[in-house]
This record gives C-alpha cells, structure tokens and sequence, in this order.
C-alpha cells in the first residue's frame, strides 16, 4: 500500500477499535466521525459486508495550522484510520499523511504532514 501504513494486531475487532481510539487521544487526535461500513452495506444495499469501520481523525492544532497553510486541504482531512478484520484477524490501517504533500504544492505542509505521520505512526506501534 503506497498510501497508507498497517498491521495486524492481536486483539478482537471492537477491543482494536477502542485501543486505538484511546492511543490516538494520546497524541491529541480526536476521532470525529465513526462509519460502521458492515452496517452502513446492510442497511442501503442489504448486503452482508465483513467488520469494517472508519476513523475519521483530527489533532485540532495541526488542523488549524494546515489550513491556515492551505486553505482548501479541508478536502484531504480528517485522517482517516481504518480497522477491519480479515480472516479471522484484525487489521489497522492509516492514511499517510505525506501523500496530501504530493497532492498539494505548498511547502509549508511537508513539515506539518511529517509532524501528523510521526504521531499516528505511534498510535500504530502502541496497538
């Protein structure tokens, strides 16, 4: 995965998403936005869909200060963070936040994407 960084942890579905709901507080990220991806299959298309949820992200200071930066980077945030299972085991993933640094030129976001990959690349080392 070139947009992202994962791995799979040893603990059950809802435990993972609790943990690293707690590890991502810890870096001051607060999770904004919750999609439960089986449910949301269900209950519009009435398919059956494996365990999968959506983190929406947000470390409110480097929020405020991309955008100051660049003002339509609204389109690329929250970061999302990803937990799923897959045969029988469970999978944590992160949007890299580098890539917004590919798809906007502006220099003074490579300092703070560096700054919000440092702090989710922990969360994932602490789950």
């Amino acid at each position: 995965m070139d947009y992202g960084f994962s791995k799979t942890i040893d603990l059950p579905f809802e435990q993972a998403i609790s943990k690293v709901t707690d590890e991502l507080k810890k870096e001051g990220f607060g999770v904004l936005t919750t999609i439960d991806v089986k449910e949301t299959m269900k209950n519009k298309l009435n398919v059956d869909f494996k365990k999968y949820t959506i983190l929406g992200a947000c470390n409110p200071p480097l929020a405020h200060r991309a955008l100051q930066a660049e003002e339509e980077l609204g389109l690329l945030l929250p970061c999302n963070v990803i937990v799923y299972e897959k045969e029988s085991k469970t999978i944590v993933s992160f949007f890299d936040p580098m890539i917004m640094t590919q798809v906007v030129s502006n220099p003074e976001l490579q300092s703070i994407a560096q700054e919000v990959k440092t702090k989710l690349e922990r969360v994932l080392k602490a789950v």
